[in-house]
């Protein structure tokens, strides 16, 4: 008897409305696109210039995987810096399927809100757990992962943040993460 696909389903659909959400352009001609039965590692961004869903993983071509979480709402405590009277949360797992040593002080998150191209700011919340990249000289060996939880300081309302990640600075392609949060 075959296990029951409904999870894998509801995600795929899930996966396809905050794409739609997000205006994700559809795949060029030729272009893959992966179902819900294909591997893991497999469920990369399969169009290079479009957003991905929170959740989704992204390979790079080093190797190196960066899956970003759905976002997390909070209200900052009075010590974290900067004040924002709203920020969200995001885990961050970065996996090191590549030949050569990852270096996590490389990694680069950026965002934006409401298509505004001014970057948003990273919370540090200590009482809250959010300390930013607190093992930026750590290196991830191959086969090796790392999870992060990062915060970004958004309005008070509901927006649409776009998230974009990379490995280094220097990497050419990003990876694009967006939602309404």
């Amino acid at each position: 008897m075959a296990p029951p696909r409904t999870p894998k389903l509801f995600i795929a659909a899930c996966s396809l409305m905050l794409a739609a959400a997000c205006g994700v352009p559809a795949p060029e001609k030729g272009a893959a696109v992966l179902g819900a039965d294909a591997p893991a590692q497999g469920l990369a961004a399969t169009h290079a210039e479009g957003d991905l869903a929170f959740g989704a993983p992204h390979r790079f071509a080093t190797g190196v995987t960066i899956s970003v979480s759905a976002p997390k709402s909070f209200r900052p405590s009075a010590s974290a810096y900067p004040q924002s009277p709203r920020a969200v949360a995001f885990g961050i797992e970065v996996t090191n399927a590549g030949e050569g040593t990852y270096r996590l002080s490389g990694l680069s998150v950026t965002g934006e809100v409401d298509g505004e191209t001014t970057s948003v700011k990273q919370v540090v919340d200590p009482v809250q757990g959010y300390n930013g990249v607190a093992d930026a000289g750590k290196d991830v060996a191959p086969g090796r992962s790392v999870h992060l939880n990062l915060a970004f300081a958004v309005p008070d309302r509901p927006v649409r943040l776009r998230l974009q990640v990379r490995p280094s600075q220097s990497e050419p392609v990003a990876a694009k993460y967006c939602g309404k949060v």
